[in-house]
């Protein structure tokens, strides 16, 4: 059995974990911190809500990111930013694909998750609101990878393609 929960990345002068936008992800667990005041907070579980990233980005005024781990299979993707507005997609494509296929009624990936190529774009745009420059091409290749072994190691390779927080 592998990991499930989540992954939140955001930009704040406090931890994350006291925002109220997080306020029902009770016992986060900070990860890692990197220049300009980046935080990575974990919040080890299988069920429940751990808040609302749009509400997280308007309350830092920065980006911010979530990451759902499912099973280390997979990553349910949400990102926001006051400017450039929210979106999301999903890490090891093929593996979500497994995990909507028993529930879908008949729905694609497509039909919950951005494509790579959009998504890469809207990462680019996430990135520059974050003042990072990131390109398209390495955001792509982590979109479109499979998880090898673990869907977090693609999650973070994603973060570091944004520029906020490197391996």
């Amino acid at each position: 059995m592998g990991y499930w929960g989540y992954f939140v990345v955001g930009r704040s002068e406090r931890p994350l974990a006291e925002l109220d936008a997080l306020a029902g992800a009770k016992g986060m667990l900070q990860r890692s911190s990197a220049a300009g005041g980046w935080q990575v907070w974990e919040y080890p579980s299988g069920d429940g809500e751990v808040g609302n990233m749009n509400v997280l980005a308007a309350d830092t005024g920065a980006p911010a990111l979530f990451g759902y781990v499912m099973d280390s299979d997979c990553v349910v993707v949400e990102a926001a930013a006051p400017e450039s507005g929210a979106w999301t997609t999903c890490l090891a494509r093929a593996a979500m694909a497994g995990y909507l296929g028993a529930a879908s009624e008949g729905l694609t990936i497509e039909d919950y998750f951005l494509e790579p190529r959009d998504a890469a774009g809207r990462a680019v745009a996430w990135a520059a609101e974050a003042g990072h420059d990131a390109d398209t091409g390495p955001l792509l290749d982590v979109l479109t990878a499979d998880a090898d072994p673990l869907a977090e190691n693609l999650f973070f390779q994603l973060l570091d393609r944004l520029g906020v927080v490197p391996l």
